[in-house]
C-alpha cells in the first residue's frame, strides 16, 4: 500500500469577511479540506473549527500591523474590503491605501505567500460613469483616472515584480447573496422593498429610470464569484491575470421584474422613477412593526438595505455586461441561471426569518 498523503493546506486571508463578497467566499472555503480561514473586518466574527476572525481598521496603518503582523502561514490573500466615499474621486486614497496596508504587513512576514487575489468590478471599464463599450473585455482600455481599481491593480503588478507569489484580479458584475449590513447587496435592496410594498397594499413598481427596464443586464452569484476567486488563485495558469466573472446569462428586467413580483405575491404596475434613498427614508418605523408583526429576526432597518445603491444600479439605462469567455477558455465553467439566482436568495432570507 501507498503511504497516506498528507492534504495540502493553505491559509487564506480574506480582508473584507463581513460583505456579501467575502462572507461567501469564506463559506465556499470552508466546504474545503485544505484550507484553514482567517477573516478580517471591522466587525470581526464568531469562530469556528478552521475559522477565526480579527477585527482590524485597516486604514490605520499601525493597526493594521498590530493586528495582522503575526499571521506568517498565510498562503493566500483574497482581498475584498472597500471603503465608501462620496465621489469617485475620493475612493482612490483610502482603497488603495487598505491594500497597500495589509500587503506591507503580510508578504514580509509570510514566507510561504503564494497568491494575492483582488476583488474589483466593472468601475475598470467605466460603468459607473455611463455608458461603455460592450461587452466589456479585460483587454480594453483604461479610462481617464482617477479610478481606484486601477491604481490596486497597478500597486499589485508593480510589487509583484521579482516576487515568488501572484496576483490576479477578478471582476464579477452586481454580485447578489446574502449578507447584512452590506452597502452594496441588491438582491436585500429588492427583497425589502417587496416585502414593504406588500406591507402597504401596493404593487410592485420598478422604481428606476425608463430605460433601465429595457436594458441588457447581468448579475453574478456570490457563491459563484467565490468558486471562481479560488479557482483564479490556484489555477497556474491565471497567475497575473483579471478575468470577467458573470453568471454567464443576460437578462432585462421589463421580464425579470414581473417574476420577482410573483414571488413576492404582488401586482405590477407601470415603472415609475423615485429616488429609493428618498422614499425609504421614512420606512424604519413600518420596517420595526413588521419585525414585531410577523415574528421576524430583530435586523436594523440601516442594516438590511442599501437604497442608495439601489438607486445606483436602477439608473443605468444603458447595457451593462461584459464577455465572460476568458474564464471559459482558462477552464472555469461554473455558471448559474440569474431568475433562480435572485429566487434562492429571496427563499433563503425568508428560511432565517430575514424578510416575511
Amino acid at each position: 500500500m501507498k503511504p497516506e498523503q498528507s492534504v495540502t493546506r493553505y491559509t487564506a486571508l480574506v480582508i473584507g469577511a463581513g460583505g456579501v463578497i467575502g462572507r461567501n467566499l469564506i463559506d465556499y472555503l470552508m466546504t474545503l479540506p485544505q484550507w484553514n480561514v482567517i477573516g478580517v473586518s471591522r466587525r470581526g466574527g464568531e469562530d469556528a473549527p478552521k475559522l477565526r476572525y480579527i477585527s482590524a481598521d485597516l486604514l490605520n496603518e499601525a493597526d493594521t500591523q498590530n493586528k495582522l503582523s503575526h499571521l506568517t502561514t498565510v498562503t493566500h490573500i483574497f482581498y475584498a474590503a472597500y471603503q465608501d466615499r462620496p465621489t469617485w474621486a475620493e475612493l482612490v486614497q483610502p482603497n488603495l491605501a487598505m491594500l497597500a496596508n495589509v500587503v506591507n504587513t503580510i508578504e514580509p512576514i509570510a514566507p510561504n505567500l503564494e497568491h494575492i487575489s483582488l476583488m474589483q468590478g466593472y468601475k475598470v471599464y467605466g460603468a459607473h460613469l455611463g455608458p461603455f463599450k460592450t461587452p466589456a473585455k479585460e483587454t480594453d482600455a483604461h479610462h481617464m483616472p482617477p479610478e481606484f481599481n486601477v491604481d490596486q491593480q497597478q500597486f499589485l503588478e508593480d510589487r509583484q515584480l521579482g516576487s515568488s507569489w501572484t496576483w490576479s484580479a477578478l471582476r464579477p458584475s452586481v454580485v447578489c447573496g446574502f449578507a447584512l449590513g452590506n452597502p452594496m447587496n441588491l438582491a436585500m435592496v429588492i427583497g425589502v422593498y417587496a416585502s414593504i410594498s406588500k406591507e402597504l397594499g401596493l404593487p410592485l413598481r420598478f422604481p428606476g429610470k425608463p430605460g433601465a427596464y429595457h436594458s441588457l443586464l447581468e448579475m453574478t452569484d456570490a457563491t459563484l464569484l467565490a468558486h471562481a476567486t479560488v479557482w483564479a488563485a490556484t489555477e497556474p495558469r491565471c497567475a497575473n491575470q483579471a478575468f470577467n466573472i458573470t453568471n454567464g446569462d443576460l437578462f432585462r428586467w421589463n421580464e425579470l421584474w414581473p417574476k420577482i413580483a410573483s414571488f413576492f405575491k404582488l401586482e405590477t404596475a407601470p415603472p415609475l422613477p423615485l429616488s429609493l434613498a428618498t422614499v425609504m427614508a421614512d420606512k424604519e418605523a413600518l420596517w420595526i412593526s413588521m419585525i414585531e408583526k410577523y415574528g421576524l429576526v430583530n435586523t436594523p432597518y440601516d442594516d438590511v438595505s442599501s437604497w442608495a445603491f439601489g438607486d445606483f444600479v436602477f439608473s443605468w439605462d444603458y447595457d451593462f455586461f461584459a464577455d465572460g469567455s476568458k474564464a471559459r477558455r482558462f477552464g472555469f465553467h461554473d455558471f448559474i441561471d440569474t431568475e433562480a439566482m435572485f429566487m434562492d436568495i429571496f427563499r433563503n432570507l425568508r428560511e432565517r426569518n430575514i424578510l416575511p
